[in-house]
């Protein structure tokens, strides 16, 4: 990486839903993988489960805890690794390519903005270094941070928990005051803009549905006061940078 300055700003993107649009293939897999997984789990307690116990599973423990997989772990003590390994399990290089829709040209977007760029995503570790090389943007970044690395005293601790920021700020010695997170999902802004960071909010992968959703959600929406800058795409980041100074 080159000299950056220390009064630069520190962008932590997220991956899914903000730099490619994961709603349009990627999600409806992972959430087919999760089906298997939590009826396969649900079938051991309770006899075969409906498609309404599982769905109720998945969906209901992402509103509530942020990750299904907490929702698994806390009621159903299910392996952590395990559960990311086989739910994100989408095949070879080629079959994730072909699951996969973005725009063209976000490396020279990540080269126009200043500052230092570092990869904050729910998603497992393979997963998203798969993916990130898809997009060819990995030697972009200068950390990754999956959701393996969001503990905070030994427990998995994901976006968009504020212990688990406050916990990254300080490991990484990192002022809030100069990092920017860019987000599709408003829960996780929140916290981070509570924390005194700014944040920028990107909606056009969103849906109204839930992460395996396909509707398209409204343009309508209106930016929350915690959110320093609403775009559309993270190719409007550069145009908008000063509104998150």
């Amino acid at each position: 990486m080159p000299n950056i300055p220390a009064s630069a700003p520190v962008w932590l993107f997220d991956l899914d839903n903000t730099l490619h649009d994961a709603s349009h293939a990627i999600f409806p897999a992972i959430s087919a993988n999760m089906n298997v997984y939590i009826a396969r789990v649900l079938t051991n307690v309770d006899g075969a489960p409906t498609q309404a116990q599982i769905d109720a599973a998945r969906i209901g423990y992402w509103q509530r805890y942020g990750a299904t997989l907490l929702g698994m772990v806390r009621h159903h003590q299910v392996d952590a690794a395990h559960f990311l390994q086989e739910t994100h399990a989408l095949g070879s290089a080629a079959a994730l390519g072909r699951l996969m829709q973005f725009e063209r040209g976000l490396g020279r977007l990540l080269r126009r903005l200043p500052g230092r760029k570092i990869l904050l995503t729910n998603a497992p570790r393979l997963y998203s270094r798969a993916v990130l090389r898809q997009l060819g943007l990995q030697r972009h970044f200068e950390r990754h941070i999956a959701i393996e690395d969001m503990q905070v005293h030994r427990q998995l601790r994901p976006k968009p928990s504020k212990l688990m920021l406050r916990r990254l700020l300080r490991k990484h010695g990192l002022a809030a005051g100069r990092c920017i997170l860019v987000e599709d999902t408003l829960a996780n802004l929140r916290p981070a803009r509570q924390l005194g960071m700014r944040t920028a909010w990107v909606t056009q992968y969103l849906r109204v549905r839930d992460a395996s959703g396909s509707a398209s959600l409204a343009r309508m929406l209106k930016r929350p006061a915690y959110v320093n800058v609403k775009v559309k795409s993270v190719r409007q980041l550069p145009a908008r940078l000063h509104l998150l100074r």
